[in-house]
């Protein structure tokens, strides 16, 4: 007679819990979210110590960008304000990068097969571009202000400073800076229960 385990069935649950592609429950907590969606912070971290972005500013980024939706797209254009046309920008997934950035993280990184929808080569697309940030435009790893807005700008528009003409973009990276600085005092407070197996914690 066949009988069931509930010890792993428990452990198959949670298991699919953590691969499921819907957001987490709460975004505003970085620490419920790496508890909620396994494999998640082992990922960020790792986007972390390859390329030196913080993970606190990896997920201020995504929460901005797609507010973790995996498959996240622009709203369509219109015509005449009416006929749904085509999607306004190629961005997508969840960093919202588009086709011809992400073609270059691929070429540059060598990180070959990497989707867009996946979380693991998101933030490992995100750390690499702030990387390049701070080669091409000398900006901080940690300035999470002046990273998104070279992110949404792209290296050219912020080194000619087109951010300028754009108050609601400063607005928004100053609340891309304060959740930043949330999710990082939050981690500071549990980055030893989310994973003990890990001797250094770049926050």
């Amino acid at each position: 007679m066949h009988t069931s385990n509930p010890v792993c069935l428990l452990i198959l649950l949670a298991s699919l819990a953590g691969c499921s592609t819907e957001p987490p429950r709460d975004l505003s907590n970085s620490c419920d979210i790496f508890a909620e969606k396994s494999g998640w912070y082992r990922d960020a971290l790792e986007a972390s110590e390859r390329w030196g972005l913080p993970v606190h500013i990896q997920l201020a980024i995504i929460y901005q960008e797609s507010r973790f939706v995996h498959d996240a797209k622009p709203p369509r254009d219109h015509v005449l304000w009416v006929i749904p046309w085509g999607r306004i920008s190629s961005a997508y997934g969840y960093a919202q990068a588009k086709d011809s950035t992400w073609d270059w993280y691929i070429k540059e990184s060598g990180n070959r097969g990497a989707d867009r929808d996946d979380f693991a080569d998101a933030v490992d697309f995100i750390a690499w571009y702030g990387n390049m940030s701070h080669k091409l435009a000398g900006i901080s790893k940690w300035d999470a202000y002046n990273q998104y807005l070279a992110y949404h700008e792209g290296h050219g528009g912020y080194k000619r400073k087109t951010y300028n003409a754009k108050p609601w973009l400063k607005q928004v990276a100053k609340k891309v800076a304060a959740r930043a600085q949330d999710y990082h005092t939050q981690l500071s407070r549990c980055a030893d229960d989310l994973d003990t197996g890990w001797d250094l914690w770049p926050f």
